[in-house]
């Protein structure tokens, strides 16, 4: 890839930096881009940014907020690391948005804040831009204008947000309301800090509200903002709280660069995904809060990797701006409540410029990503995910037998599904990857191919995972099982699936109840390019490799044997985010014969060649009534 010509960047420098070559002032030059490149798209009083792209369900006012709060973040970040040495024009746009988005005759007026508005999360963003620019600019502001602003922000004091991160909304505007002398409730405070232990599962592991939700939100937002928070009640104002949170994000940090591809690629998985390198926030943060076991080094390595990662697959794109997307942009893979502002949460992921210039995560020479120095396996029991990272492609695997995004079931609870909703692309898949996406243009999600196994209708209608119930996650081993129902059919069949890891292969094997007829099938990663991928299949197997030598394979082991047609590949355009053609391996079972079966499948994603005639050799396997035993060629045995 290039290295973003588009972003005016200065010459690597590959002594300090020689895995990215990236410095603290690449950071620097990127973000002045993003910044400058916002400006054609202010009201005249700089109080909105109305970024091109497809509105939010809250309107084009609420948006044009979101595009001034969430750069503000960057603008504030920029300037404070830089102890206000930046250019004049810079902070200048910023106190007059500030005035003119608190007057209501100035045409450009900010919406008042009202319970579980979208303007309380823009606050937020407000709040801790104020706090950490405080000399620069709150100093510096009219009297009337602070008036003014405190004024906005009380809309806060008493009301309701939604019980999830956005509690944490109020939490940081209301402690800077206490900050400046303007009132404030302490109960709001303490109560959506008190709320946020409800959701704390152990290992660094927040969910997002009392749901199933594991994904980037525990990063950026579930640590994140208990420590903003901490810094604007400084040390005498937190009660103690702070070193809890610092004792968090550190075992949280113990396991983070495992999510990350030696390209620089996060784990693609979960929503808000358009927020991109967002996911460096709580990196950063450790870093902020001297509370890191990361080496100063590798903080650098991981956090440029990522930026960079970005930067050379058009994001920011030419103009200079974030688009709705992941590289390009790909509406499939956000939510309505996302607008043309949005991805510029990504602004949390330039934390790190609060870090003078001289700190040791600027100044150390990069360190090695686990996955550059050696296979790794990580079990994370909390969320219910194994991953895996292989060094001689450096690719990220994320097995995934725990977050559904769902509501936990009632004690009671006799249907497996009950107060579960629709399934999700971004968290009802088997797996994921830092070199893959779901399928998730709605066209695609509805034939539910990739990672995923499911009972056809004899209609090819397909059954859906929708709530996940974990059974274990421990070393290099995950299992669960969901619920599979059928149209016309009210009863809800079960399939158990557990997951082996061994080098770059997850076996699956999978006890399956059945009616009589149905059919099983199962696939592998989509993977997604430019051009068409390369597609075959043979007996029992088949393999998709795009241009440039990613390859996915499925290749079953026991139970499939459906036939000429039990192996094919299914081809998509403009369902992906990685690419606009995709294509996704997949084998079908004979019709049921109703009651249980047993199938086990090879899953391969490699850049390495991947020859699945050879591979069906590579695992021996044993049933015997409810065992199933795997026998590695390394005399490894696993017994399922």
């Amino acid at each position: 890839m290039s290295v973003a010509p588009h972003l005016h960047l200065p010459p690597t420098d590959r002594i300090l930096s020689s895995r990215t070559g990236w410095t603290r002032a690449h950071w620097e030059a990127t973000a002045d881009r993003m910044l400058d490149a916002l400006t054609p798209y202010a009201t005249p009083g700089f109080a909105q940014y109305r970024l091109p792209g497809r509105n939010s369900w809250s309107g084009v006012v609420s948006d044009g907020l979101e595009g001034f709060a969430r750069s503000f973040l960057l603008a504030a970040f920029r300037i404070a690391g830089a102890g206000g040495a930046v250019d004049p024009a810079l902070t200048e746009r910023y106190a007059a948005g500030l005035a003119a988005g608190t007057d209501p005759a100035s045409g450009e007026a900010w919406p008042r804040l009202t319970d579980c508005s979208q303007q309380l999360v823009e606050a937020a963003s407000v709040a801790i831009a104020l706090h950490e620019t405080r000399p620069w600019i709150w100093d510096r502001l009219d009297a009337r204008v602070r008036e003014r602003i405190a004024d906005w922000f009380s809309g806060f004091v008493g009301g309701r947000t939604w019980d999830n991160n956005w509690r944490l909304f109020q939490v940081v505007s209301e402690q800077f309301l206490a900050s400046v002398g303007a009132p404030y409730s302490q109960s709001d405070i303490e109560g959506g800090l008190d709320r946020i232990e409800d959701w704390y599962v152990g290992d660094g592991w927040y969910t997002d509200g009392s749901e199933r939700n594991f994904d980037y939100y525990i990063g950026w937002a579930m640590h994140l903002y208990p420590l903003l928070w901490a810094r604007i009640a400084g040390p005498d104002g937190d009660g103690g709280r702070a070193a809890v949170y610092r004792e968090r994000l550190s075992r949280f940090l113990e396991d983070y660069p495992h999510f990350f591809g030696a390209d620089g690629a996060p784990v693609h998985q979960g929503r808000s995904l358009c927020y991109r390198f967002a996911s460096l926030a709580p990196v950063w943060m450790g870093a902020v809060a001297d509370c890191t076991p990361l080496a100063p080094g590798l903080t650098r390595r991981l956090t440029s990797g990522t930026l960079r990662h970005f930067a050379e697959r058009g994001a920011p794109d030419e103009r200079g701006l974030l688009t709705l997307g992941w590289y390009d942009t790909f509406l499939a893979s956000t939510q309505p409540y996302s607008g043309p502002a949005s991805p510029y949460w990504a602004s949390k992921g330039f934390l790190g410029l609060l870090l003078p210039a001289d700190h040791e995560v600027w100044t150390a020479r990069e360190r090695a990503l686990p996955v550059e120095e050696s296979d790794t396996y990580t079990a994370l029991p909390a969320p219910g995910w194994l991953l895996h990272g292989t060094r001689h492609d450096g690719i990220v695997r994320l097995v995934n037998h725990g977050s559904d995004h769902n509501p936990l079931p009632e004690a009671g609870d006799t249907d497996p599904d009950a107060g579960a909703g629709d399934d999700d692309p971004h968290y009802a898949k088997l797996a994921y990857s830092t070199a893959t996406a779901p399928e998730s243009a709605p066209h695609a999600f509805a034939r539910n191919i990739d990672n995923h196994v499911a009972l056809l209708a004899p209609d090819g209608t397909p059954s859906r995972r929708r709530r996940i119930h974990p059974v274990r996650c421990a070393d290099r081993v995950a299992a669960s099982w969901s619920a599979a129902r059928l149209p016309g059919d009210e009863r809800a069949y079960r399939i158990e699936t557990t997951s082996v890891l061994h080098g770059p292969w997850e076996i699956r094997v999978h006890r399956v109840e059945a009616p009589q007829g149905a059919v099983v099938r199962e696939g592998g990663h989509a993977v997604a390019h430019r051009t068409g991928p390369f597609a075959t299949s043979g007996p029992g197997w088949a393999l998709a490799r795009t241009a440039d030598g990613l390859s996915s394979a499925v290749v079953g082991l026991y139970g499939w044997d459906g036939g000429p047609e039990d192996a094919e590949v299914a081809r998509d355009v403009e369902s992906n985010a990685h690419g606009p053609h995709s294509a996704v391996p997949y084998l079908r079972s004979a019709p049921h014969p109703g009651g249980r079966s047993v199938h086990v499948t090879l899953v391969v994603l490699s850049r390495d060649g991947v020859h699945p005639e050879a591979l069906r050799t590579a695992v021996r396997v044993r049933v015997a009534g409810d065992a199933v035993t795997l026998g590695f060629l390394d005399g490894r045995t696993v017994e399922v």
